[in-house]
């Protein structure tokens, strides 16, 4: 399988508020930006429509070394939370209901097509790649104002 690099990023203009989201996928010499964003939505939502949007860019199942700043994500599929949410119909352990069932359940799809290896950056701070995502996020949530 091939590997491919993965930088994603959201942002949002108040929460809720006019949000959009930036992705890099690179592959050998290949780099590809990709962006979009939405009107009304949260910061999560897009950190989620980052990483589904990426993954769902890939041609073939591949291994997928993805890098986010956000704990929301590489934690909710790295600590299982959100295959236990799935498990429980989307309701947390305190019997509350999970958010954004709809984008979970398409990021655990994804997951399970590809072989996801998990990297959580510390955003604003010395990674390129993440802050160019951070650029284009924050670019495509300031055409919704």
């Amino acid at each position: 399988m091939k590997t491919v690099t993965i930088y994603t990023d959201g942002a949002c203009s108040g929460n809720p508020g006019p949000g959009g989201w930036g992705a890099i996928l690179m592959y050998g010499p290949h780099k590809k930006e990709l962006s979009g964003g939405e009107r009304q939505t949260t910061n999560n939502r897009m950190e989620l429509t980052g990483v589904i949007t990426a993954l769902e860019a890939l041609n073939e199942p591949c291994i997928v070394e993805l890098y986010s700043d956000s704990k929301y994500v590489i934690d909710g599929l790295d600590k299982g939370w959100a295959k236990g949410w799935r498990a429980r119909g989307w309701v947390k352990s305190d019997k509350k209901p999970a958010l954004n069932p709809d984008l979970w359940g398409r990021l655990l799809d994804l997951c399970e097509k590809h072989t996801v290896h998990l990297h959580w950056v510390k955003g604003h701070a010395e990674n390129p790649y993440n802050n160019r995502c951070d650029q284009l996020a924050v670019a495509e949530s300031q055409k919704f104002k």
